[in-house]
């Protein structure tokens, strides 16, 4: 029997606020960050498991401690024991009573769940010896199910339900894996989309997105209509009319506000819109659906949990479901997610982006597409080209599309120079950034 042994945080950042990587008209100087956890056993195998959740910035050391916060519920578990129950494994965690009021099931809390969890599950497919995405794909319906905590479900999915989802895509399951190994899962890139970018450059990486084989790119959109409608014209001049392009307004309007502004930019051809208002107001996007049609609704990336994306399904709120891996608990949550949009019919198109947000979720949308909805139809997942050198195993975007890993694991390890000279504030980096704007501000 081996049992977890060591549990080591990490607070690592990166200063993309100074080249405005990420900008948009909510964050306008984000340092993209990951509150950073490796669990070891004492398997004697070498193996560990590795997860993060993602910040921006300020704030990662408090969700940092949070993770630590979790620290005395893993450390001397049952290796084994726990990977045979990993749907057990995440109530343990989601279900502490004194921590769960912290949301309940929502917020830092919940948030430093979803990396321990992850980084368990990172464990369970290196010890595997297969991707994450092909472990998940190989379960048996009823292994699937078993990791779901359905309460608070029920009015819109049962666990008969899901099974009966399961199941359906149970046949061709190989041949969409032979699929999947041969072509990749369809991407989409906000790279030419950061508010922060002046028009040459925005033009450039459009220009650049197509020549890669990008079907849709994203552009950030709400500091200033007259600003947007220029980008807005200046992409779709520089993409042509059968490149989609959808806009990204991150929270910035209110209900009216957002209909108007969406009408001004439906010209050129808007295929959906992002986060157009606060992502718990499930009427105001409901409203905003019903007004802008046919433009679409997508959101979920600050959708808290299950039960709000539950709502958001039923009230019609949004056409495309966009999951995020590091924003609920985990793996676990995101397959009941992943269950409820197939139950609705709504296409899942992950968030991405950030430090490290494309190496986990396109294990999610690649395992959805095995044994869950079984289309790639209207399905992408957002790639942005930022900070992938970091990982040990970076995705690989060919063609548009993302090709599917092939080493052990969720893709959450972080290469260990990265960790020593990201780790803020004392990394080498940070302090070299210090010294230099100390210099410049003495100066």
């Amino acid at each position: 029997m081996s049992r977890f042994t060591e549990f080591e945080t990490y607070d690592v950042r990166f200063p993309t606020s100074v080249d405005l990587d990420g900008s948009d008209a909510m964050n306008a100087d984000p340092d993209y960050s990951a509150a950073y956890l490796i669990v070891r056993t004492d398997a004697g195998d070498g193996l560990e498991g590795h997860g993060f959740a993602f910040t921006i910035g300020r704030g990662n050391d408090v969700q940092t401690a949070a993770i630590e916060a979790l620290r005395d519920h893993v450390l001397g578990l049952d290796v084994e024991a726990t990977l045979a129950d990993l749907g057990g494994f995440w109530k343990s965690l989601v279900h502490d009573s004194q921590l769960r009021w912290l949301g309940p099931e929502k917020g830092v809390m919940h948030m430093a769940i979803g990396a321990v969890v992850n980084a368990v599950w990172d464990l369970a497919a290196k010890r595997a010896g297969v991707p994450l995405w092909k472990l998940l794909a190989d379960l048996t319906p009823e292994q699937i199910v078993d990791l779901v905590d359905f309460r608070y479900l029920t009015d819109a999915l049962t666990r008969d339900e899901a099974l009966e989802i399961l199941r359906r895509a149970e046949p061709g399951r190989a041949e969409r894996e032979q699929l999947l190994r041969a072509k990749g899962y369809p991407a989409y890139t906000t790279t030419p989309g950061w508010l922060g970018y002046d028009d040459e450059k925005l033009v450039r990486l459009c220009h650049e997105a197509v020549a890669e084989g990008f079907g849709l790119i994203k552009l950030k959109v709400g500091a200033n209509l007259d600003d947007d409608i220029r980008r807005m014209r200046l992409a779709r001049a520089a993409v042509g009319p059968d490149i989609r392009i959808a806009i990204d307004a991150n929270q910035r309007w209110d209900v009216a506000e957002a209909i108007t502004w969406i009408e001004a930019l439906k010209p050129y051809d808007v295929w959906w819109v992002e986060e157009p208002t606060s992502p718990d107001d499930i009427l105001g996007h409901a409203a905003i659906a019903q007004a802008i049609a046919p433009a679409r609704v997508a959101t979920g990336e600050h959708v808290q949990n299950r039960v709000v994306f539950k709502q958001m399904l039923q009230a019609k709120s949004l056409s495309f479901l966009q999951i995020d891996s590091a924003r609920v608990a985990g793996v676990n949550e995101n397959i009941a997610i992943l269950l409820l949009a197939a139950k609705f019919g709504i296409p899942v198109c992950p968030h991405a982006g950030g430090v490290g947000l494309c190496e986990l979720v396109q294990h999610l949308s690649m395992f959805d597409l095995i044994a869950v909805s079984g289309s790639t139809d209207d399905r992408v997942i957002e790639y942005v080209d930022h900070l992938h050198e970091h990982f040990v195993d970076p995705v690989i975007i060919r063609d548009g599309h993302y090709l599917a890993p092939t080493r052990p694991g969720y893709s959450a390890e972080m290469n260990p120079a990265t960790l020593a000279e990201h780790r803020y504030p004392g990394g080498k980096v940070w302090t070299e950034l210090s010294t230099g704007w100390q210099k410049e501000n003495i100066a």
